[in-house]
């Protein structure tokens, strides 16, 4: 490839930050055939369909890049369970694998270069508890603390005694794992 072609990827890495889509780079005027040069020699790394990360800036990604990368490949997932956990601070080890929801009509393909599980939820509870996250690099959505220790007591998942002393030592938060688990049917296992 040409010089120009580097020095227009210069410019690029100075005006985004972390993530890229394809076309956003269309519109910077590169080709497809010279995206896909950039990502063989590494100026570039794919992240999902249609997303990279600009590898060339050297820069390390975030804490959270795997809640984000999620929610590019598909806006709708949402961060549940173990990994709402951790990513929330509740939980101080990060899981095997990253927990998202989808509903259960959802079939995109969540393919990614990190083992993820995925869970399909009713259409009536999916949006219950789920927040919008804004990072300097992305948004993603997750559940909430107390909506994420009723989905593991309802698939009965292992859920750390721990955890649950924590919470139930705050009767704010407490009430509202209760009104959770009063929705979510699992008020009997608390």
């Amino acid at each position: 490839m040409r010089q120009s072609t580097y020095d227009r990827l210069e410019s690029v890495y100075r005006k985004f930050k972390g993530y890229i889509g394809t076309q956003e780079l269309l519109k910077e005027g590169f080709s497809n055939r010279q995206i896909a040069v950039m990502a063989e020699e590494g100026h570039l790394e794919k992240v999902c369909h249609g997303y990279y990360w600009l590898a060339g800036k050297k820069e390390a990604k975030p804490s959270d890049y795997k809640c984000i990368e999620v929610c590019l490949s598909d806006p709708r997932a949402i961060v549940c369970m173990d990994s709402a956990l951790y990513y929330q601070g509740m939980m101080k080890e990060e899981p095997e694998h990253l927990s998202v929801a989808t509903a259960r009509t959802d079939r995109s393909l969540l393919s990614m270069s990190f083992p993820i599980t995925r869970h399909y939820f009713s259409t009536n509870y999916y949006l219950t508890g789920a927040r919008k996250k804004e990072t300097e690099f992305g948004c993603y959505n997750i559940y909430d603390i107390e909506r994420s220790i009723c989905d593991m007591f309802r698939l009965e998942a292992d859920v750390d005694i721990e955890l649950v002393d924590k919470i139930k030592a705050n009767e704010e938060q407490y009430r509202r794992i209760l009104r959770y688990a009063e929705l979510l049917r699992v008020k009997q296992k608390l």
